[in-house]
């Protein structure tokens, strides 16, 4: 199992709010429910974490089943991925994906590793703040266009943001997304 490591060697967390990426891809990016084959390649992103640092990698995917059902087709597709799936239940007004999410940061406070979020949310701006002290890495995989404002703001603090679509490669087609583009990277292949 790649969540497992040699002693001595520094993991990397990669924790998934997948509600949240789902909802921003659907809501902001799509403009309608993701269909299967518009979704992230999850099996990339977990890839792209390991590549990053060239460490082993801890990937937890936090689910909502609150309704007391858990899409298991998705469970078993994350399993055989090796993503750890964390279904929470909680009462109708409790963000309990968020909640899992927020102690589970607050959990690697005390470990030495690094972490990815991947994410839009400013419910974890207190957590991943007090991972910015200077002794690890910590990224955002997100669609950078739409990341909370005060997340954003944590650039500064050293917190590195890695675009879905771009950097991670997570989609098997181009997204209808209009952003600013560096020109570094712009490449006008992607738009004629």
């Amino acid at each position: 199992m790649s969540s497992t490591y040699i002693h001595g060697e520094r993991p990397t967390y990669l924790l998934v709010d997948g509600e949240n990426i789902d909802a921003t891809l659907g809501m902001n990016v799509l403009g309608h429910r993701p269909n299967p084959d518009e979704r992230p390649r999850w099996d990339r992103i977990s890839e792209f974490a390991r590549e990053l640092w060239g460490q082993s990698v801890t990937k937890l995917f936090f689910l909502n089943a609150s309704s007391g059902q858990m899409p298991m087709p998705f469970v078993q597709a994350l399993l055989a991925m090796d993503y750890r799936p964390i279904p929470l239940s909680g009462e109708n007004h409790e963000k309990v994906v968020d909640m899992g999410i927020q102690r589970t940061l607050d959990a690697i406070r005390d470990r030495d590793a690094d972490v990815l979020l991947a994410s839009h949310d400013g419910d974890f701006i207190p957590q991943i703040e007090a991972l910015l002290d200077g002794t690890r890495k910590v990224g955002l995989l997100c669609f950078r266009e739409f990341v909370n404002a005060q997340m954003a703001q944590l650039e500064d603090k050293g917190l590195t943001f890695y675009d879905l679509e771009d950097a991670v490669g997570a989609f098997n087609t181009p997204l209808p997304r209009v952003r600013i583009i560096p020109i570094s990277e712009f490449n006008p292949e992607r738009f004629i």
